[in-house]
């Protein structure tokens, strides 16, 4: 960034849909040197808006919110408007909220536990076309691509319309893994675990997890050991 870029303060709409949290993000953001905000949404859909109205350069956007979703507010915004970035800034850490975001445009991802310095830091990061991650996040990050590498479990195309992530638990149910396990192992809640068992069941036409096990052997996703 040139000297003049870096005088110009950051212009930011923060969309949150808690007034006390999106008053509290703003007052903060008011104290902060290099940031100035330009607008308030309380949904993804008045997030667009703003963004055709006053083009700011940094969208703080919260995941969970009516009408229109964090993650598609992020992805109209990335697809119509890419002079604009966009931070998340949500209470969310777990994989479901993080991934989607990210592959939904998001530059930068913090959790609302993220001091004012690390806010800044974040956005003019992706300003000067950086990611703007927490340490956590970050972490989280090479995990997941630790896992990936390591185990590389779903095939590149899933039997019966199976998701990657469906694959994912049925590979754990196959290594034995109880939900709790695979939650842990996943970064995702017993219940979305619940969830996805129950999905790729009625799609695999299962009753139980030993057809579970059955199933993933036949279909060639796991391998017998050897001897």
């Amino acid at each position: 960034m040139t000297e003049e870029a870096e005088r110009k303060p950051a212009r930011v709409v923060v969309a949150d849909d808690q007034t006390v949290v999106r008053e509290g993000i703003v007052m903060l953001l008011g104290l902060l040197p290099g940031i100035e905000v330009v607008g308030v949404a309380g949904d993804g859909e008045e997030a667009v808006r703003l963004v055709a109205e006053v083009a700011p350069d940094v969208v703080l956007m919260d995941l969970r919110m009516p009408r229109c979703d964090g993650v598609e507010a992020t992805r109209r915004i990335r697809a119509e408007y890419p002079g604009t970035q966009v931070v998340v800034l949500t209470t969310y850490a777990d994989d479901e909220s993080l991934f989607p975001a990210l592959a939904a445009g998001a530059h930068g991802y913090l959790t609302k536990d993220a001091d004012g310095e690390e806010i800044v830091r974040a956005v003019h990061s992706v300003l000067s076309g950086d990611a703007g991650l927490s340490p956590s996040i970050q972490r989280r990050l090479l995990e997941r691509l630790a896992e990936t590498e390591v185990r590389q479990a779903a095939p590149p195309e899933a039997p019966d319309g199976l998701t990657v992530r469906e694959t994912e638990v049925l590979l754990l149910i196959a290594e034995g893994l109880s939900n709790q396990e695979i939650g842990r192992r996943l970064h995702v809640s017993t219940a979305t675990v619940k969830t996805h068992i129950n999905n790729l069941f009625a799609k695999a036409g299962l009753k139980d997890r030993a057809q579970a096990v059955r199933y993933a052997y036949g279909k060639g996703l796991v391998r017998p050991p050897a001897g």
